[in-house]
């Protein structure tokens, strides 16, 4: 059973923030705030009500490929610059400009391509580290395929880092996850890379 978010109390902890900041949570500006910023939540956070599991589930549209012979063929499905947004764990900062590609060898089924977008914008619909976006694509992907052979590769800025400590806009991290045939062939992990950026 997926878990619910709390609004209301998302509006009591987001009126004892206002308090503890030094404003007056019931001066007009403010007085719908704690409401609006916990159905914001809500949304940008609808990705922790599921398990991985749950969202395969979701976004589960394959295709059956009766032509394709997944012995002979090692041809690579990729799905590039997906854009998304995601809120570091550590500081509650968002995560923004995120490019994400995706990368799979098809076994017998072959997902949707807005699927695979999809499945990127839940993902990052949570609390989060950018690696653990890429690992739980990339298993989301595979649970919908079967295919064990995914490549993912993030890019984007992080709020911690441009607007406070360091304060340096325009910063990339970049990020990749690589299972099955690509982390273990080097060459097909290069080819990969080439066709991914």
């Amino acid at each position: 059973m997926p878990k619910k978010i709390d609004i209301k109390k998302i509006e009591e902890c987001i009126r004892e923030i206002i308090v503890a900041l030094g404003d007056d949570p019931n001066r007009e500006g403010l007085l719908d705030t704690p409401k609006r910023v916990s159905k914001m939540y809500e949304e940008v956070f609808q990705g922790m009500t599921l398990s991985n599991g749950e969202i395969a589930e979701m976004f589960g549209t394959t295709f059956e490929n009766e032509d394709y012979d997944s012995e002979t063929h090692n041809n690579m499905v990729v799905v590039k610059d997906i854009p998304i947004n995601s809120y570091c764990e550590h500081h509650l900062a968002l995560m923004y400009n995120m490019k994400v590609t995706v990368v799979y060898i098809p076994k017998d089924k072959i997902i949707g391509l807005s699927k695979i977008s999809r499945i990127a914008d839940m993902v990052g619909r949570r609390l989060q580290l950018q690696e653990r976006i890429g690992t739980d694509i990339a298993e989301i992907v595979s649970m919908v395929t079967k295919s064990s052979d995914v490549g993912v590769l993030i890019t984007g800025e992080h709020g911690c880092m441009t607007s406070r400590g360091i304060k340096k806009p325009g910063t990339l991290t970049t990020t990749t996850t690589f299972t099955g045939k690509f982390q273990n062939n080097d060459l097909l992990r290069q080819e990969a890379l080439l066709i991914m950026r």
